[in-house]
């Protein structure tokens, strides 16, 4: 029991070192209303990165969002493609809460969109950063979650649009090598 709870605690230096990819994504403003003509609304930013070095992952990402306020209101749609750069945050750096996560520091910038009929339309250069922490529970899974200032900024009725966002998530976090095996023996 007691090798078990020490290699638990290590789970979260092997899958962030140089070398290795990370796969998954987040889901953002979830809001689904229960009663007819209520709002809803969900976003999906499914993401491929890879470790250029120990804690630094950089990779790409794509973004599409769907909203509608209520009864009567028409849908906004967001879209966005891009690339992002990862951080995570060594043991030196920050007292973990908990021996099986870390900390890191998102930013990621791209072409992005914002458009509803009749509302502020916005499409350009969109820009985003914050704060989050995974928790590994397994070797090769990590639950997340992110906050995030968002930015959008180009042409539309609108030239600036800004918010902020709770995002949750899990990546899945491959060596290198084991995927190359993988795609070898195909």
């Amino acid at each position: 029991m007691l090798a078990m709870t020490f290699g638990l605690g290590n789970l979260a230096q092997a899958q962030i070192q140089k070398g290795n990819l990370m796969v998954g994504g987040t889901i953002t403003d979830m809001d689904f209303g229960l009663k007819k003509g209520q709002s809803w609304g969900i976003g999906i930013t499914p993401k491929l990165g890879y470790f250029i070095k120990d804690n630094l992952a950089v990779g790409g990402y794509v973004n599409v969002d769907i909203s509608k306020q209520g009864q009567g209101s028409t849908t906004r749609t967001g879209y966005g493609v891009g690339a992002f750069g990862r951080y995570y945050a060594n043991k030196e750096d920050i007292n973990n809460l908990l021996k099986n996560g870390r900390f890191f520091f998102e930013v990621n910038a791209g072409l992005e969109g914002a458009n509803q009929k009749g509302e502020p339309t916005t499409n350009g250069f969109g820009f985003g950063l914050g704060p989050g922490y995974s928790y590994f529970i397994t070797p090769n899974i990590g639950l997340e979650a992110l906050v995030k200032y968002n930015g959008l900024t180009g042409g539309g009725n609108e030239g600036y649009q800004h918010d902020l966002s709770f995002n949750v998530g899990f990546q899945i976090y491959l060596p290198t090598s084991k995927v190359k095996n993988r795609l070898n023996n195909l």
